[in-house]
């Protein structure tokens, strides 16, 4: 089959030939019908994600099963699924040994965790194989290309939203207008809050309002002289941003930090109020567990959430990555191998 091959730390990709996988037990073996791009891609071809390679990189991956491995009941051959990025964990650690979930983001935990793309073969291919319990059913009339940025994108942002338990009467602002804030942005809206969108690009001020925004700001300042947000969904990795806008936090408001910073943390600032005085908190969020993929599967197959995508080839997939590298892709891009 054919499969993008990350070859070393910071070289480019190459599509190349190699064996088919088999389901082996406990596994079902998928057709890929799109893989979705997500900037955790550039982190792990620039070496954020450890020595693993050569590597197939992608994790927001959807298509049909085409076969199915022994011991498998869950799943039958021509079922449409998705993947989560940890598809299952050791069950031996001591994190599995508090019998918390084996499969979704939080098994991250787990030290010997089988990952979409990093420790495991990802979806930018033509097929794969996957751990049977790290997959969901799709639901019907949801287009592939539509379900793929679903399986990050929506996870992690659906995710950080419920974990921010925003009240009927809050506010939910949403920091960077990209590949998962354009997401964030219509789950709140869909949600019923009122949403406020938080960009330093002008050029995305009449999309943040098509997606659903309520009010688009450009920074803190600006946020606080609206009356400022109860809850500052962070889907940046650009935390500079971030920072500056809690500026527009009001008291007891929640930060949840949703995009990835390799190379700084993130920092509250000294000046004002201090930050304990306005009981304000700061979220880790990712993947919560796959009761809130569903919820967002099932948003995406109402029409309520709808990503922006750009389509590629498999044969397109380095410019696809230049694209995603140097920040030219605004919003989502999805590999099709079959389309």
């Amino acid at each position: 089959m054919k499969a993008v091959v990350m070859t070393g730390a910071n070289q480019p990709w190459e599509v190349q030939e190699v064996p088919t996988p088999t389901a082996e037990p406990g596994e079902v073996l998928v057709k890929v019908h799109a893989s979705g791009m997500c900037f955790t891609d550039v982190w792990a071809t620039t070496g954020y994600g450890g020595d693993i390679y050569p590597q197939t990189p992608g994790h927001e991956v959807v298509g049909e099963v085409v076969e199915v491995g022994a011991g498998v009941h869950t799943r039958q051959v021509g079922d449409r699924v998705g993947t989560t990025w940890v598809q299952s964990a050791c069950g031996r650690c001591d994190y599995c040994r508090e019998n918390r979930p084996l499969t979704g983001q939080t098994a991250m935990n787990c030290p010997g965790a089988r990952t979409t793309g990093f420790s495991a073969q990802g979806g930018h291919a033509e097929y794969i194989a996957i751990t049977a319990g790290g997959t969901v059913l799709l639901p019907d009339g949801l287009a592939y290309e539509d379900a793929a940025p679903m399986m990050c994108a929506g996870y992690t942002t659906w995710s950080g939203l419920r974990d921010a338990s925003p009240q009927p009467h809050e506010k939910v602002a949403v920091v960077g207008i990209g590949g998962l804030g354009h997401v964030a942005l219509q789950l709140a809206k869909a949600s019923g809050f009122e949403t406020i969108a938080v960009t330093h690009s002008p050029d995305k001020h009449e999309l943040a309002a098509q997606l659903g925004a309520d009010h688009v700001v450009a920074n803190g300042e600006e946020l606080r002289d609206l009356g400022g947000t109860d809850v500052l969904l962070v889907t940046t990795n650009a935390f500079d941003a971030a920072e500056e806008a809690m500026t527009g936090l009001r008291h007891d408001g929640r930060v949840v930090l949703s995009g990835l910073d390799f190379t700084r943390p993130f920092s509250i600032s000294s000046e004002g109020v201090p930050f304990h005085m306005m009981r304000q908190q700061v979220i880790g969020s990712t993947h919560g567990g796959q009761h809130y993929l569903a919820e967002v599967l099932d948003l995406a197959a109402k029409g309520k959430v709808k990503p922006i995508t750009e389509t590629f080839s498999l044969d397109r997939a380095t410019d696809a990555y230049d694209r995603l590298s140097s920040g030219k892709m605004r919003f989502r891009g999805v590999l099709t191998p079959h389309a």
